[in-house]
């Protein structure tokens, strides 16, 4: 009732200023002009008044005609209610999206600079492996690749792409059939095997399964990597808790595996990966069994190792991760390299 106060309170004053200038200049408007506007004036003291309004009839017919109804009285549109998949895909893009902000916290605010300059981390030259069940489909076909000291970058592409094959050839798991593939200097095609304990300890490895020994404690796993290379006790008794500190397990390190999460295993893995400060970390899907708060810290813990200087290079297939990280991104496809970017990301592989 109070809007349409004001309502009729504002038309009659527009209806004052609309007659009275007319009456003014009617002496110099056309007469077509003058008849319309009598007849105006005609048809709205011919509207009958309304019985719960005590206001003049030109007021209320004046209001019908310069105001729509809809705005006196408005119609308000109800939305479809959504069915419980769109719900569903609403939920997906908006944990999607938080996911991304999360990441993107990682992301370089200006690009590091990586010296592409002197001896690589790793070079792939002209690699080709064939495995002997598949004769005719190389699983890497004539690859060539470099990685500089300190660079982080993401191996992506579809499942049988190549990226597996990649990472097992850097470890040595894996010897090429064509090519070179060089690791800190070294020619793993041509190294024997007795040397292959000795390149691994210059390399860290994350996989997905977490690969941790089940009889072990957190402690133990981690102090393990350090045994098997010959360092003393004392070394160990310094190096552990301090990379156990850092990846937030200094209060679990009684624990064995089957009492951990599944983030808390992987950063074992992590810190047993690290526990030696290796040039190299090589990471093989290691969020891939991983719920997505778990992962990002997984990731902070990878992007703080890089950032001391270490070379990451990591297989995955998460795609928010990739996108928000803004790292160098190498796709992989049919066993080719078909985009090298950096700051690049995912792409269209799934």
């Amino acid at each position: 009732m109070a809007s349409h106060f004001r309502s009729t309170e504002r038309l009659e004053d527009d209806l004052n200023q609309q007659v009275v200038p007319e009456e003014e200049t009617a002496v110099t408007s056309p007469v077509g002009a003058v008849d319309e506007m009598e007849a105006a004036i005609d048809a709205v003291l011919s509207q009958p008044l309304p019985q719960e309004e005590s206001f003049p009839q030109a007021e209320e017919s004046i209001t019908q005609e310069e105001e729509p109804v809809a705005q006196v009285h408005p119609i308000v549109d109800i939305p479809d209610i959504p069915t419980a998949e769109e719900l569903e895909a609403q939920e997906e893009a908006s944990d999607e999206g938080a996911r991304q902000s999360a990441y993107a916290s990682l992301a370089d605010a200006a690009p590091r600079v990586i010296s592409h300059e002197g001896t690589p981390t790793i070079s792939l030259q002209n690699v080709t492996h064939i495995y002997p069940s598949q004769p005719n489909k190389p699983a890497l076909d004539d690859v060539s690749l470099d990685i500089y000291p300190g660079e982080f970058v993401f191996i992506v592409g579809h499942s049988g792409s190549g990226k597996s094959t990649f990472i097992r050839l850097l470890t040595r798991e894996l010897r090429a059939s064509k090519g070179k593939v060089l690791v800190a200097g070294q020619d793993l095609t041509k190294m024997r095997n007795w040397k292959v304990p000795y390149l691994r300890r210059q390399i860290g490895c994350v996989f997905q399964d977490f690969k941790l020994l089940p009889d072990k404690t957190c402690y133990e796993n981690v102090a393990f990597a350090l045994e098997c290379i010959g360092k003393p006790r004392s070394v160990i008794k310094v190096q552990v808790p301090e990379v156990l500190r850092l990846v937030g397990l200094s209060d679990r390190t009684d624990a064995y595996p089957d009492q951990l999460s599944g983030g808390e295993q992987q950063r074992v893995a992590v810190a047993r990966a690290m526990v030696n400060r290796p040039p190299l970390l090589v990471c093989d899907e290691p969020t891939g069994n991983l719920d997505p708060a778990i992962s990002l810290g997984i990731m902070k813990l990878l992007d703080r190792i890089n950032r001391a200087g270490t070379t990451v290079v990591m297989a995955t297939h998460d795609r928010e991760m990739v996108d928000s990280m803004r790292k160098r991104v190498v796709a992989l496809e049919a066993g080719h390299i078909v985009r090298d970017q950096e700051r690049g990301g995912y792409g269209t592989y799934v």
